[in-house]
């Protein structure tokens, strides 16, 4: 009797220590995941700095226009749209009328992310936002920043209200007024244009109100006014659509005459006056052919930017093979940067250049002498210096042993780049402008240095410690596991594992770190990613000695295994980047792992079926990492998908037998209206006649009934495969709706692979079982198998991911199937309809692993333990690997990789969670079978 007491008080304790080793391990990547931005990308944004400007107006009012999503090339190209019959020379004859008569013009550069919140941000505030900002806020401000608008008299903003109410939020009260359209205006189904009148009509409307409205007519001369127009039209075409679309190429013409009517707006309310006006014509983004942005590709990075009117110069005939020559525009173009735009409006008006602006001003585009370019290259270089001093005194105050930058003056009693200012002010009182203008240029490209040494200070602090923490957490779950299912001579007691607690120590060394922080003043998540490295390592090193108990086997096979394991993960890693190693590894576990296993002791002639299913199943997953990842919408390719589904169905019933025939029916009555419906959409979408209402309710009713089924009367007695069966039949009227093309296919092929696998194991294991019994060894020890077992669902889970794509599987991120149940922009509804998509695989694979953990009689998350265990290599290799320098593709690539691996694991944890739930009383009894 005492004996078991003592069983069931270890196994429970047991229990818990898996438990709180998941919390543990879910608690440390989900705040391990915000290392990066703190290590690469922390807010830029600080105050307290001192405003300057050249106080010298070229123009009394600026009217800044941003066409949403318009390329550079198809704006300037001559026959930018071959493949549209009839299509003209010249899209926007007024705009390139301008170019070639009283304009400027070049290349805006952005960066990523290509989005429209941080691309509106670098235009109107010369600022570029920390990539983390996207993700915090949208139409408001995480962090609040200064801008163009703010220092200017007053702004009158016309457009979305996704973009406009930021510049409102942390202006002063009453300086920026906005004009937005209702979000449901923005449908997709719609023709897009309208959005870009409601913006020239509202404007217009204002001005005619201000003939009978003395403040407003007063208000509206008043000099350094802005007027803000946010044309989202070809943003919203451009997705709908795609770029090289007729439907494109008439919003770009539409958009050219918004410049004509708007010009000839405030030629007659201003009159003579009208003359004194600027004119700027940019994008936030471009738009890459498949119709999407946010990445760093050319196509998304290039927007136009075309400036004229008052204080601006004209064109120049060019002397040299300037990049416009291939647009057949003779002329001197200059390329800035998207943040360079900001100062260049506030010198237009002669206003204080925004405290957070590090763009250059492009002087090139400024009409008059060299006295007065240089004069505002010297404001220019002002601004961004009174940066670097604020932030300078921040880390002098907060940083022991602190090392200024070197290569500004740090004179004692004198604030940095004293001595420089003193060069430029001397200049300019000798009247040398052109030094001082080369003097100012090179002063803002040492400063801007010393920014970014201030930004990456506490880099290479906070990367060791990340680095400590990755490893620490290595060690401290796989000694866990090692002494949780290893097989050992003799296993620790309870009192044994308390004792062993290493909180004291913890107490005391996190004590000292946390000081030395706290005089640092730095942010609280460093003392979070401090105390997890300071308890792994002390937990792992207390329990190293209990590896003495344990019987790992030989050591030269384990080191083998380690080889093999290292390989699997840098394999995956390269998989990030080439999606043929996904389809190189579906080869490997469906040929070799079977020869290997025809070659031991444990194969079985009768089993040989069931391999060559195995085998023909890997064959055709692999498939589909290799196909094109810009696809298009493909209504037989979705049937084709839809016939899959039913067709295994059939089959997976036939072979299991005892479904419930009326949930069966159920589930493919739903298949097939979500298929007919789909079908109907999409005719009626592309036809341009909007999404039919019936269809919506439709689709939607198969979209939330279908997953539910699967719960109707379930019966505890299912066998696990027949409970996978009904839930792959759930899922499948979703996927059919929310498909653009093969992905259906993908789902039934990746689905019959797991099932397999399911059933290839089992046979494995009870083969292995009969082998171990002859020798007495427990087959329940930890084994090279159980990290196999490991390393395939960790593949699994990738493949899931990047099975039909790229990074996100970018099959899953067009908007086309998103249409079909929401035509109205509804960002976050849209954004969960496409996270569900790529949730569905996932469901599959959460019940097999859990079926198949069932099947092997480990406990629940063993399995994952291990994984737990080895994965952090993979995420690791990335965090070193981001970048904030070099090709902004680079950039955003280094930072989804990382971001993804972190969250996978974290998402790897939800998947056996919802594995155990799903599954339900069908492992129970499984279980119960194989007591």
């Amino acid at each position: 009797m005492k004996s078991t007491i003592e069983v069931q008080k270890a196994s429970s304790f047991g229990s818990q220590g898996i438990f709180r080793l998941l919390l543990v391990g879910l608690a440390f990547h989900i705040i391990y995941i915000m290392s990066v931005f703190d290590c690469y990308f922390t807010s830029p944004v600080v105050h307290g700095m001192q405003h300057f400007s050249t106080e010298v107006a070229d123009a009394e009012r600026l009217v800044l226009i941003v066409g949403d999503g318009l390329r550079a090339d198809l704006l300037f190209n001559r026959y930018p749209f071959p493949s549209i019959p009839g299509s003209p020379e010249v899209i926007a004859p007024y705009l390139r009328s301008i170019v070639k008569t009283r304009g400027a013009f070049g290349i805006s550069h952005t960066r990523v992310p290509t989005e429209s919140r941080p691309g509106h941000v670098a235009i109107i505030a010369g600022m570029y936002e920390d990539v983390s900002a996207v993700t915090k806020a949208w139409k408001t401000n995480p962090v609040d920043f200064d801008s163009v608008f703010n220092q200017s008299t007053k702004t009158f903003s016309f457009g979305s209200p996704d973009i406009l109410p930021m510049f409102a939020r942390g202006a002063t009260e009453g300086k920026v007024l906005t004009w937005c359209y209702e979000d449901h205006e923005e449908d997709f189904t719609k023709d897009a244009k309208s959005l870009d009148t409601w913006v020239m009509d509202t404007m217009g409307e204002l001005f005619h109100n201000a003939s009978s409205n003395k403040a407003l007519n007063q208000q509206l001369r008043e000099p350094g006014t802005v007027f803000f127009m946010h044309l989202l039209g070809l943003d919203t075409t451009g997705h709908s659509y795609r770029p090289h679309s007729k439907e494109y190429m008439e919003n770009i013409q539409h958009v050219d005459s918004i410049v004509r009517q708007t010009e000839t707006l405030f030629e007659s309310f201003y009159g003579r006056d009208a003359g004194k006006t600027a004119y700027i014509f940019t994008a936030d983004h471009g738009m890459s052919n498949v119709g999407n942005h946010g990445d760093g590709h050319p196509d998304n990075t290039r927007t136009p930017l075309i400036a004229w009117g008052a204080g601006i110069r004209g064109p120049i005939e060019s002397k040299s093979n300037s990049p416009s020559m291939a647009w057949d525009l003779p002329l001197e173009s200059h390329d800035v940067s998207q943040a360079d735009i900001a100062p260049f409006m506030s010198t237009l008006l002669g206003r204080p250049i925004p405290v957070n602006s590090v763009g250059i001003l492009p002087a090139n585009y400024l009409s008059g002498g060299e006295e007065r370019k240089a004069r505002t290259m010297v404001v220019n270089a002002k601004t961004i210096l009174e940066q670097y001093r604020v932030k300078h005194a921040i880390k002098k105050e907060h940083i022991l042993r602190y090392q200024p930058f070197s290569d500004l003056s740090h004179d004692e009693g004198s604030s940095p780049g004293s001595a420089e200012l003193q060069e430029l002010k001397m200049l300019l009182s000798k009247g040398e402008w052109k030094q001082a203008q080369e003097k100012s240029t090179r002063l803002i490209a040492k400063v801007l240095e010393g920014l970014r040494y201030l930004q990456t200070y506490d880099r290479t602090l906070l990367g060791f410690i990340v680095t400590l923490g990755y490893i620490g957490w290595s060690l401290y779950s796989g000694l866990f596991v090692i002494q949780r299912f290893g097989s050992t001579a003799s296993k620790p007691s309870v009192s044994e594992q308390l004792n062993a607690s290493p909180l004291l120590s913890f107490l005391f060394i996190f004590s000292i770190a946390a000081a030395l922080l706290a005089m640092r003043h730095s942010p609280l998540t460093y003392y979070a990613y401090v105390a997890f490295p300071i308890w792994f390592w002390i937990s792992a090193t207390k329990s190293l000695w209990k590896l003495k108990r344990v019987d790992l086997g030989n050591p030269l096979s384990w080191l083998a295994g380690g080889i093999a394991v290292i390989a699997s993960l840098l394999a995956m890693v390269a998989g990030y980047t080439h999606r043929s190693i996904w389809s190189i590894g579906f080869l490997v576990i469906g040929l070799f792992w079977p020869i290997m296993t025809a070659l031991g002791p444990t194969y079985r002639k009768q089993d040989i079926g069931l391999w060559t299913a195995w085998t023909v199943s890997c064959l055709c997953t692999a498939i589909f990492p290799v196909l094109s990842v810009q696809k298009t919408e493909d209504i037989r390719a979705i049937m084709l998908g839809g016939a899959a589904m039913i067709a295994t169905g059939l089959v997976g019933t036939m072979i299991q037998g005892g479904i419930v025939l009326q949930r069966f029916t159920i589930q493919v009555i739903l298949i097939i209206l979500s298929m007919i419906v789909t079908a109907s959409s999409i005719q009626s979408l592309q036809a341009k006649q909007g999404l039919p209402l019936q269809n919506q309710i439709a689709g939607w009713l198969c979209f939330l009934i279908a997953p539910c089924v699967p719960f109707i009367s379930q019966r505890s007695t299912a066998p696990p495969l027949l409970r996978l069966l009904d839930l792959f039949l759930a899922l499948g009227p979703c996927f059919i709706i929310l498909s653009i093309s093969v992905e259906g296919l993908f789902y039934v092929a990746f689905s019959i692979s797991l099932a397999l696998w399911v059933e290839v194991e089992s046979r494995v294991n009870d083969s292995t079982v009969r082998q171990t019994k002859k020798t007495g060894v427990s087959s329940s020890r930890l084994s090279r198998d159980s990290i196999r077992i490991a390393l395939f669902f960790l593949f699994f889970v990738q493949v899931a991911f990047f099975g039909t794509g790229n990074v996100a599987s970018m099959s899953s991120f067009y908007l086309e199937p998103v249409y079909r149940l929401v035509p109205i922009f509804n960002p976050f509804l849209m954004a969960s309809l496409l996270t569900f998509k790529i949730v569905a695989p996932y469901v599959i694979l959460s019940a097999a692993f859990a079926a198949l953990t069932a099947h092997l009689g480990l406990p629940p998350f063993s399995l994952f333990l291990i994984a737990m265990s080895v994965t952090d290599g993979m995420t690791l290799a990335f965090f070193y690997n981001v970048t904030d320098t070099g090709s902004w593709l680079e950039i955003g690539q280094t930072i989804s990789f990382f971001c993804i691996t972190s969250l996978l694991l974290v998402w790897s944890a939800g998947i056996c969670v919802a594995g155990e739930w799903l599954m339900g009383r069908s492992l129970s009894s499984a279980r119960l079978i194989l007591r």
